[in-house]
């Protein structure tokens, strides 16, 4: 398993068009009911600090994502936008859960 945590700031007058971004990419991924990742983006009270995290059971799930359509409009579209501050990823090693973070 694999855990990806991204975090990074946008311009607030793109934060909405941001969250619309990632809600499509969200809707996309329960849609396909891909069972190899389970993904979280969160926004700070600041409303234009974005936290994803995301959980790989392969890299072939995380290739997956990668590829996703919506997922590449939301990255192309971040990265037109402006940043305040620039994404930082992060590699993480899960310590525990209160669920199964994946079903299978």
């Amino acid at each position: 398993m694999k855990t990806v945590k991204v975090t990074y700031t946008t311009k607030l007058d793109f934060s909405e068009q941001n969250q619309n971004n990632i809600k499509n990419v969200m809707t996309d991924l329960r849609d396909l009911n891909h069972q190899g990742i389970n993904y979280y983006a969160c926004i700070s009270n600041d409303n234009k600090t974005f936290i994803h995290t995301a959980f790989f059971k392969s890299d072939e799930d995380q290739r997956f994502l990668n590829e996703l359509p919506s997922f590449k409009h939301f990255q192309e579209q971040l990265k037109a936008s402006g940043l305040e501050v620039p994404p930082k990823q992060e590699l993480l090693n899960l310590v525990g859960s209160s669920n199964n973070i994946f079903n299978s």
